[in-house]
């Protein structure tokens, strides 16, 4: 079955009772049983509900997995992730990540012993030389957040069976419609579902999607333990944007392409950062593991200077400025003082991340009319040609 008709039927069936095409939402938090332990399968909302084991079914099969658990957001699921962990464990993951993801390590479980190595994950020799006996498990977001590194799924997975070790891949940026970790041997693919998957900006919610049975009881364990649990109203409205999801990402690579193309040419512009210019260090990497380049780019002004960056930042009219990405409609964020605020600034200069960094989530609206938004906007932050005396 191909990935377009996946998104429409996979993982859900009309409702056996009623024949309601659409899954129902299972507004219930708790079920009758006959008999202590002779129930239908399902005893606690927290544990299961069937509209969220629908959602669950469709993204294991989307991502060619095992199984797949929600949770109540990215973080969430990030979090489950990594309590998979025990303290004196070493994580290996790449330098260039969501700000929220650096705090959860370096705030959270840091003190609780594991220790985590941020790292350029393009270079395979400086993965290998964090690695020893400590080390449990390797990090990668591929594209990166915000400056759309990318990462060689399958190199890292050589090396991380090499050492017998955990690999995750944050899928977040591409989603299932445009990339397929698992296949390029990843042992966990985590989502902030708030962002392509949904895609419409309603939603907040995370997934974990596992290789194998074993992974999937110790996953499914932290998901009743710790309770991070979306509703079913919520699952249903996931489940209602993967049905357009191979349509809409389309739209988004389509126009994001188009946009890269016009602010690379642009005299404003100093650098764009987007995996679909064949001048990008990963393009082809990328157009290896890639069935897409995305809808998210980031640029510099040719005149990098706070002043112009927040004319652009607060100028445009179609696109919104606004933290989170991947719904229809464009945003513009600026990520050292919002998406990656938290990330301690010698860090993120460290990593490349420059405090005049432009993010945009390019959406599905006509291309012509967000390059026109652009246009008007970087004519205010254009340096006059001289014409010489």
């Amino acid at each position: 079955m191909k990935f377009g008709t996946k998104t429409v039927h996979a993982g859900v069936t009309p409702d056996p009772s009623t024949g309601a095409i659409m899954t129902p939402i299972f507004q219930t938090s708790t079920y009758v049983q006959a008999a202590p332990g002779d129930h239908k399968g399902y005893e606690y909302a927290r544990t299961q509900n069937p509209t969220r084991a629908a959602l669950e079914r469709s993204l294991a099969l989307l991502d060619n997995g095992y199984a797949a658990s929600c949770f109540g957001s990215g973080m969430a699921a990030i979090d489950a992730v990594i309590k998979l962990l025990k303290p004196g464990d070493e994580v290996v993951c790449c330098n260039d990540l969501y700000g929220g993801t650096f705090r959860m390590f370096t705030k959270v479980f840091a003190k609780y012993g594991i220790r985590f190595h941020f790292v350029e994950m393009t270079d395979f020799d400086q993965v290998e030389a964090h690695i020893n006996e400590n080390t449990a498990m390797l990090w990668a977001e591929t594209p990166t957040n915000p400056l759309l590194k990318i990462i060689d799924i399958e190199a890292i997975a050589k090396i991380a069976k090499a050492h017998n070790l955990l690999f995750v891949v944050d899928n977040t940026f591409c989603s299932p419609a445009l990339q397929q970790p698992m296949e390029l041997g990843a042992d966990i693919v985590v989502y902030s579902l708030t962002k392509y998957v949904s895609g419409h900006s309603d939603v907040v919610m995370g997934a974990v999607v596992v290789k194998n049975a074993e992974l999937d009881e110790q996953i499914k364990f932290l998901q009743n333990a710790c309770g991070a649990v979306p509703g079913p109203m919520d699952s249903f409205l996931v489940l209602r944007g993967i049905k357009t999801l191979n349509i809409r990402m389309k739209a988004h690579n389509e126009n994001a392409a188009k946009v890269a193309e016009y602010l690379k040419n642009h005299p404003a512009i100093g650098k764009v950062y987007y995996p679909g210019l064949a001048s990008h260090p990963g393009h082809e990497v990328a157009k290896r593991q890639m069935s897409g380049f995305g809808g998210m780019i980031s640029f510099t002004l040719s005149q990098d200077n706070e002043a112009n960056a927040l004319k652009v930042l607060s100028g445009t009219h179609l696109f919104t400025l606004a933290e989170s990405l991947g719904g229809v409609e464009s945003l513009m964020c600026h990520p050292t003082s919002m998406t990656h605020g938290s990330i301690p600034r010698e860090e993120r200069l460290k990593a490349g991340l420059s405090d005049t960094l432009i993010r945009i989530s390019v959406g599905i609206e006509d291309a012509d009319d967000l390059i026109a938004d652009l246009a008007q906007v970087l004519e205010q932050v254009t340096e006059p040609v001289s014409t010489g005396s």
